[in-house]
């Protein structure tokens, strides 16, 4: 099997050189009829989906392990994890499995009723986190709202907070998901355009400075609500101790430190959680994404009893949040992690990554940063743009997102193997070659 038109070798294959250089023969007429196909592929996403994505020009057709395969079969190596949902891999056997057999006996019945498997899925959860309850939902803005109910009530119910005056604490550049709550968080202009009114409540400080956090504090604050590491924001890292002084401030002011976890979390940093890199136990931490195993969304706000109380039944609730299907998966999701040991995995090959990638010298380089398997690469826009250069990654069988403008991502599913990873940085290098 080739990857992207070159062997194992190094050597161009048949099929590869046919394509480029359009010779008439069978293979040719088979890669016309290919190019055909994407194309109606392209045309018809485009005629009838919302244009709110701008993808790259490729189009996938399956999976399995760190690779894709588009309708070519042209293979790429998935170095974007589908924002760190496919963790464990593209198709992983286990998950394939639990899908598949709890599809055959029971699917969703909603909470209205208990069903096997959720208070498994839950207690495995809490235990891996160290919370006392958690509250499923599907997807990661779904669990923001959840946090965002759950801080409001204790403000009100625990903190003495008057009525409807509870406030939220943000950082700029965050993405927290994509309702209108979340997005009036927000500081990005394209985000909020056009979407307004927004709900009050809200402030927005700088990321990385906990002065600012304690200046923003009054007596009304619920919750502050951040992310350990900004990753749509450009994989943006704030100092060592940083969120260790968060916490102080908020437990000083009782006011809620809640992490969103959503891309950090479930080994994507090189820890179970990215807030443990400041030795860091949130009052409330929020999960998704890789909780699906890359099948379902899936997504859990986890907090100790202390929080949590304020709920009542009919106060929240999802018709498919921790239905027995997601439960299932969800499940052997985290126990694949700690089976695998892809937190471990993640932390050492991202050492590694972090290097080779920092020893690669070129001016339109201006940074690179990162904690395990979650790496950016800030680009000069006076050189190259970010999506340029994923565009160009993606001729040479590597696929990846830009954010930001400025920021080529490199976060590939945590199973991925040194071999895999020592191709890809030399496609790298490669691409900044072809920069020259």
């Amino acid at each position: 099997m080739s990857i992207s038109g070159v062997d194992s070798s190094g050597t161009t294959s048949q099929s590869q050189s046919d394509q480029s250089d359009q010779s008439v023969n069978e293979s040719s007429k088979a890669a016309s009829n290919d190019s055909d196909q994407l194309s109606t592929n392209i045309r018809l996403e485009s005629q009838y989906c919302a244009a709110n994505y701008s993808p790259l020009p490729v189009v996938l057709s399956r999976g399995e392990g760190v690779y894709v395969w588009d309708e070519n079969d042209r293979r790429y190596l998935d170095m974007m994890s589908a924002y760190s949902a496919v963790s464990h891999g593209h198709c992983n056997p286990r998950l394939v499995k639990a899908l598949q057999d709890q599809a055959a006996v029971l699917g969703v019945v909603s909470r209205a009723f208990f069903s096997e498997g959720l208070g498994t899925f839950l207690q495995k959860a809490c235990a891996m986190t160290g919370y006392q309850q958690a509250l499923p939902m599907n997807t990661g803005a779904e669990a923001v709202e959840t946090a965002l109910k759950a801080a409001r009530k204790w403000a009100y119910q625990k903190k003495g907070v008057a009525d409807n005056k509870a406030e939220i604490i943000v950082c700029e550049n965050n993405f927290h998901g994509r309702t209108i709550a979340v997005v009036g968080m927000s500081s990005e202009p394209q985000y909020r355009d056009g979407f307004g009114p927004f709900p009050a409540g809200v402030t927005i400080i700088p990321y990385a400075d906990a002065a600012a956090l304690e200046a923003a504090i009054t007596d009304n604050t619920a919750a502050f609500l951040v992310e350990p590491i900004q990753g749509e924001g450009g994989i943006l890292i704030p100092p060592q101790g940083y969120l260790a002084e968060c916490a102080r401030l908020c437990k000083k002011h009782n006011v809620l430190l809640i992490c969103d976890e959503v891309q950090t979390g479930l080994g994507r940093t090189g820890k179970l959680l990215a807030c443990e890199h400041d030795g860091v136990k949130p009052d409330g931490v929020i999960l998704g994404k890789a909780l699906g195993g890359g099948l379902l969304p899936v997504s859990l706000f986890l907090a100790d009893d202390e929080v949590m109380s304020v709920f009542t039944p009919g106060d929240h609730g999802s018709t498919f949040g921790g239905y027995p299907l997601a439960a299932r998966v969800g499940l052997e999701a985290l126990r694949i992690i700690e089976d695998d040991g892809l937190t471990e995995n993640s932390a050492t090959l991202g050492d590694y990554f972090l290097e080779q990638l920092r020893a690669i010298s070129h001016p339109s380089i201006t940074d690179v940063r990162g904690k395990g398997l979650f790496i950016g690469v800030e680009l000069d826009p006076k050189i190259i743009s970010a999506r340029t250069f994923c565009e160009m990654l993606m001729e040479e069988g590597i696929l990846s997102k830009d954010t930001h403008h400025t920021v080529a991502r490199f976060a590939p599913p945590l199973v991925i193997n040194k071999e895999q990873l020592d191709w890809a940085i030399e496609k790298i290098k490669l691409t900044f070659e072809r920069l020259d």
